[in-house]
């Protein structure tokens, strides 16, 4: 092992509290979110801690001001997912993610809208985490500007949920996305 990883592992994780926004009644009726959208992003946080093992760890913050990584529920009238904006809190690197759970329209099917929500809170919490698009479809940081199949995108990870709790099991992150995540942070 390096010295420079003994150093980083000595050092402890890097820790990203976060926050996520309840889908109160007055949130909803703006961003078209669902009671159950808060734990999607939580389930995305805790599948990018998964993927770094000792490298970072996430942790719910005692309040919004305190959290590195937020989440919140928008609306908007583009044909985005999502977006991520950098912050800084107090003196280290944080993200501001926004998701449109409105745009997730899936008709009958609830878990494909769940799939929607939940790969773009895991998406837009990697540009959070310091991560980049990639030209790879198969990347959960694929940038739908290199063209590609959208509804393919998201319909290959539906076809592996049986229910909501099998989002928790498949994380949608391809191995390149979990070794752009161990580069960056120091493995």
């Amino acid at each position: 092992m390096s010295v420079a990883l003994l150093l980083l592992l000595a050092a402890g994780p890097d820790v990203w509290t976060y926050w996520v926004q309840p889908c109160t009644a007055e949130v909803a009726k703006e961003s078209g979110c669902e009671a159950g959208d808060p734990q999607l992003g939580e389930w995305a946080l805790e599948a990018w801690q998964h993927a770094a093992g000792e490298l970072i760890s996430v942790k719910p913050a005692a309040n919004e001001e305190a959290a590195r990584l937020r989440i919140y529920w928008a609306s908007g009238q583009s044909q985005l997912y999502g977006e991520a904006r950098p912050i800084v809190v107090n003196g280290v690197r944080g993200a501001q993610v926004f998701v449109l759970p409105g745009i997730a329209k899936a008709g009958e099917d609830t878990l494909m809208r769940d799939t929607v929500v939940d790969l773009t809170c895991l998406h837009e919490s990697g540009h959070g985490l310091g991560l980049a698009h990639t030209r790879q479809f198969a990347d959960i940081m694929y940038s739908f500007q290199y063209g590609g199949d959208i509804g393919e995108y998201f319909g290959r990870y539906r076809r592996l949920l049986m229910k909501r709790e099998d989002i928790r099991q498949h994380s949608g992150m391809s191995s390149a996305d979990r070794e752009a995540l161990l580069l960056l942070y120091g493995k």
